[in-house]
């Protein structure tokens, strides 16, 4: 259950600053669905702006990594972070981008390896080699 409204459509129409930002993702994305996640963020615009600005930018203009890529890595950290609506949201955008069942099952294979690993490192409190000590 939300812990904010989820604005509805009517009451998007009366706000210019979100009408704006969901008029945006509707252009941008090529469709007439605004999912919940927006419309729980249209109860501060300020935020709303700023994430879909940052979606914009990192999930969406071309870059280094294809668009698949990013998303398996939504999924990954969405994983870890324990955020089913991410989880699921993600998952789908990874599948319309192009990730197999194949994909799929490798993937959440290294979430498993990954989050054991983690674990069991941080237990042992393993120091970092020298070799492996990332130099910025």
């Amino acid at each position: 259950m939300t812990t904010v409204p989820l604005w509805t459509d009517e009451q998007v129409e009366n706000s210019p600053r979100v009408k704006a930002v969901f008029d945006d993702i509707r252009a941008v994305r090529q469709t007439d669905f605004v999912n919940n996640f927006w419309r729980a963020l249209a109860n501060q615009p300020d935020v709303l702006e700023r994430i879909w600005g940052q979606i914009k930018t990192v999930m969406i203009e071309p870059g280094e990594l294809s668009p698949l890529v990013k998303e398996l890595l939504y999924v990954a950290v969405s994983t870890i972070n324990g955020c089913s609506y991410c989880i699921h949201s993600h998952t789908a955008a990874a599948w319309a981008q192009g990730m197999t069942p194949a994909i799929y099952g490798e993937l959440q294979a290294v979430i498993g390896l990954a989050s054991s690993t983690n674990a069991i490192v941080q237990a042992l409190q393993v120091p970092v080699d020298p070799r492996f000590d990332v130099k910025g």
